[in-house]
């Protein structure tokens, strides 16, 4: 397999993290005979230093002409007094644009090594393994119009949430599919009891389920649906959402898995998946090692799962997560209960690359056998 990667390592902790990712992407390439080119380009509060854009011409073309894109983090408190269009997260919104990704792939797993960290009680917590699938292109992020009219105090706001049939079909197959391969069950988000775009919405996911009869569907409130998530987190499997709840939702899910550190991303539907961990770029503890890199190596088994269909790949890089964290290793953000050893994020990045050589050994004897 040969596969293009742009790196976009970011603002803040996504140097860091990102760096560990590639080292457990090179680790799989080297393994199993896989060629991975790495193009690195700049994006966020970095590119604006540099040549005074959020998403440098040359950094979109390189995203466009790869086979995916891993980005660390986008972010920093120097460019808040920039206008919104200008600042390091529209060069995000800017990439997702044109990638064209619609379904947003976010899972939620609560591992038993690490269930302490999380501030739901083990018993709520524990079994819980979630895959929210985010509408990405719609909704009050990107509808028209919007805008700030006014000032002395009498200023108006206005952002639209519009979602058209075909919008709401494409990303609800996403989810269908998914549940067949999980738990076969989707839990359709809105609040169709007050906006007309979640009527919509319900409508038109109950229609595309009805092609997938295998997978049960429930639909839920999206408030009702956050206070599940906290007090019975395993009744879900697949969780479908819009992009204004799924932004929400998918940050309270960190709650079950103990840190916003260990959830990763795909980005997928468009010509160029775009993968990232859900952290932002925490400026405050950038370049102290102390940086959780979980999620983007997660979000790494993605990439190849998604964009490379090297599923057993992934699996591996999956499973090296849980193994290292079952050995008692863990980033400071999960060390709430104090056992184990606080590895640093470069640590935590080799003893992941070495458990990846560990068990496609282990496979490799097996298959010998």
């Amino acid at each position: 397999m040969k596969l293009k990667i742009t790196i976009l390592e970011g603002d803040g902790i996504g140097p860091e993290v990102t760096r560990e990712a590639v080292r457990v992407l090179r680790t799989i390439a080297m393994l199993h005979g896989h060629e991975f080119n790495f193009e690195q380009k700049l994006i966020g509060g970095a590119a604006i230093r540099q040549t005074g854009s959020p998403l440098p011409t040359a950094t979109l073309d390189a995203c466009l002409a790869g086979d995916a894109v891993l980005l660390g983090a986008v972010g920093s408190p120097e460019f808040d007094s920039l206008p919104p269009s200008e600042r390091p997260e529209a060069g995000l919104l800017l990439l997702r644009r044109a990638l064209g990704g619609y379904a947003n792939l976010r899972p939620a797993i609560s591992y038993d090594a690490i269930a302490a960290a999380s501030p739901l009680r083990p018993e709520i917590a524990r079994g819980a393994n979630i895959l929210i699938v985010r509408e990405l292109l719609g909704g009050l992020y990107f509808g028209e119009p919007r805008g700030l009219w006014g000032e002395n105090g009498n200023s108006v706001a206005v952002n639209t949430m519009s979602y058209s049939v075909a919008d709401i079909e494409r990303v609800a197959r996403v989810a269908f599919a998914a549940a067949l391969k999980r738990g076969k069950k989707v839990t359709s988000v809105d609040k169709a009891n007050v906006l007309e775009t979640s009527q919509l919405w319900r409508a038109t996911v109950s229609r595309v389920g009805r092609d997938y009869p295998g997978v049960t569907l429930e639909h839920l409130y999206v408030d009702a649906c956050a206070m599940h998530l906290i007090t019975n987190p395993r009744r879900f499997d697949v969780l479908l959402t819009e992009n204004l709840f799924g932004d929400i939702l998918s940050d309270e899910a960190a709650a079950i898995t103990g840190s916003l550190g260990m959830l990763g991303s795909a980005t997928i539907g468009g010509d160029v998946g775009l993968y990232e961990p859900v952290h932002g770029s925490a400026p405050d503890i950038a370049e102290r090692g102390i940086a959780n890199p979980f999620g983007a190596i997660a979000s790494a088994a993605m990439l190849l799962r998604y964009s490379g269909g090297l599923e057993r790949e992934a699996d591996d890089i999956e499973e090296a997560i849980q193994f290292v964290l079952n050995a008692g290793y863990r980033t400071r953000d999960i060390s709430a209960d104090g056992s184990g050893y606080v590895a640093t994020t470069s640590e935590i990045g080799e003893l992941v690359a070495e458990a990846v050589a560990e068990i496609a050994d282990v496979r490799h004897a097996y298959h010998a056998v």
